[in-house]
């Protein structure tokens, strides 16, 4: 694959399943998301659908043509992501979790039990940085595109968007050692980091969660 051959261009319709599709391969740090949700609609729909369904000019797509190999999805204002998912996406998840019978299948029972404990013990407690950086963003690719200079490519682009409408800065949340790399490389700022024992159970120790912060 060369780096030429790949094009950055606005999100459109038509890359929404091939969106959700990378969304669920990556969900659990490269594990098979059947092993925590067995339903890929379900958990695409938690993953993505806000913002390709609902604030579509803020997200990006890598084309190494005819296929969609990474994306970067976004929002302007994080509170209207919060908002849209307590009353879009949400409810419409339950309802469908219960009537397909996922909510019930043991490894989302499982799942869902250690996520409430890790409530339970204030885990999901994070500062607020809407304020000062008001954006947010989530970008992933194809295994095969990594390390070729694409993510960076996403991310110009959504910096430049994010500073043609004026927004002041951008943050987000990540549990990947990776992630955390690249986005330091980026000139991202490391501004909360904390422990998740939510998934212990399956990985054998608790998940770094950090959060990083741009100023634009």
């Amino acid at each position: 694959m060369e780096l030429n051959t790949i094009v950055i261009r606005n999100y459109q319709p038509i890359d929404r399943e091939s969106v959700r599709r990378i969304s669920c391969m990556t969900a659990f740090l490269e594990e098979p998301h059947n092993l925590f949700i067995d339903n890929e609609d379900i958990l695409a729909d938690i993953l993505t659908r806000y913002f390709t369904d609902y604030e579509p000019e803020s997200c990006f797509v890598a084309m190494d043509n005819p296929r969609v190999v990474g994306y970067l999805i976004g929002s302007t204002d994080i509170r209207k992501v919060r908002i849209g998912y307590l009353k879009r996406i949400l409810p419409n998840v339950i309802v469908r979790g219960i009537k397909t019978g996922t909510i019930f299948h043991g490894n989302t029972v499982r799942l869902l039990w250690h996520i409430f404990l890790s409530l339970m013990k204030g885990e999901f407690r994070i500062p607020d940085y809407s304020k000062e950086y008001p954006a947010t963003l989530h970008i992933n690719l194809d295994k095969q595109y990594r390390g070729r200079n694409i993510g960076s490519k996403l991310l110009g682009y959504y910096i430049t968007y994010l500073k043609s409408n004026n927004i002041p800065g951008v943050h987000f949340g990540t549990v990947s050692e990776s992630a955390k790399l690249f986005f330091q490389k980026m000139g991202f700022e490391l501004l909360y980091s904390t422990k998740l024992t939510c998934l212990h159970y399956h990985f054998g120790y608790d998940l770094p969660y950090y959060i990083f912060g741009k100023k634009l």
